[in-house]
């Protein structure tokens, strides 16, 4: 690869439905469309997501966490592909996108917006850098159902609405464990190289039976919640999800094969089963948005 291509593939596409479904989610379950807000709020998810992609490329390179015996896909920083200071300085880059279109969303409705901006920024870099980066103690699926569940998803309903509805929370919960789901089916094909480079992922931690059980849990759970969360409502009206949220009980199809996959795979024949995953999220997003949307 060279020129554009090594970029595009560097930003890891197939994983970038992770920081643009809690966008439309958000944006649906506000119930409102200022379309500038929604397209700088899809910037600031893309920019950080991306972002992190680079970053982690980055900081695994030089570390020597990522080698030739790596079973994903190559990265630009040990593969070569790039020099460290590129990919460090595209990293950068894409935060700075991130970061002027989080501006412009924090003059539009509160200055707020500004610190929280400023934690996802750090939690980003510390993810797989710094001192002692987060993800090697096993931390990185709490902080991703916060940072591409929880924040993105009722963010992205707020700069809308400049307010945040039960139906947007209750939406970030199974938004952000499909976003985990998608991790931990990274992190149980990355457990070899990653025990060996003494990176302890919760996968690490968790050895492989138990993390394919996980992320058998963690997908269950992203429909129970929308079942929880339209119970809720049928009870008290205006506290959980509308009942027309349960349309994202149509991506199920979706869910089959990697369900399936994630009992026996291995090594590079669990790609499939990442891939699989964030097809899943953005088949389960968008459903939900209609039925948030439309209620």
């Amino acid at each position: 690869m060279s020129g554009l291509a090594v970029w595009v593939h560097g930003a890891r596409p197939r994983t970038l439905g992770a920081s643009l479904t809690p966008v439309v989610v958000g944006t649906a379950a506000s119930g409102e469309l200022i379309p500038w807000r929604f397209v700088a709020a899809s910037l600031v998810g893309l920019g950080l997501q991306v972002g992190v992609n680079l970053a982690n490329d980055f900081h695994d390179g030089v570390r020597g966490v990522d080698t030739s015996q790596r079973l994903g896909p190559p990265r630009l920083t040990s593969s070569g592909m790039a020099s460290p200071k590129a990919v460090l300085a595209a990293a950068l880059m894409s935060i700075l996108v991130a970061g002027l279109a989080g501006l412009a969303l924090a003059l539009a409705t509160t200055l707020w917006l500004l610190p929280l901006g400023a934690v996802a920024m750090l939690a980003l870099w510390l993810y797989s850098g710094g001192p002692r980066p987060y993800a090697d103690v096993g931390l990185g699926e709490i902080m991703v159902f916060l940072f591409f569940g929880v924040m993105a998803t009722a963010g992205s309903a707020y700069v809308q609405v400049e307010t945040v509805s039960s139906a947007a929370w209750w939406s970030s919960v199974p938004v952000g464990l499909l976003a985990v789901a998608i991790l931990l089916a990274n992190n149980l094909r990355d457990i070899p190289t990653d025990e060996a480079a003494g990176k302890r992922t919760l996968a690490v931690r968790l050895e492989e039976q138990r993390t394919r059980t996980t992320y058998r849990v963690v997908i269950a759970a992203s429909f129970a919640a929308v079942a929880l969360g339209a119970a809720v409502e049928a009870l008290v009206e205006g506290r959980g999800l509308p009942a027309l949220a349960l349309l994202a009980f149509g991506s199920i199809p979706l869910a089959a094969r990697p369900l399936r996959e994630v009992g026996h795979a291995r090594g590079r024949a669990l790609i499939p089963v990442l891939v699989g995953t964030a097809v899943l999220q953005v088949g389960f997003g968008a459903l939900l948005a209609i039925g948030l949307w439309i209620s």
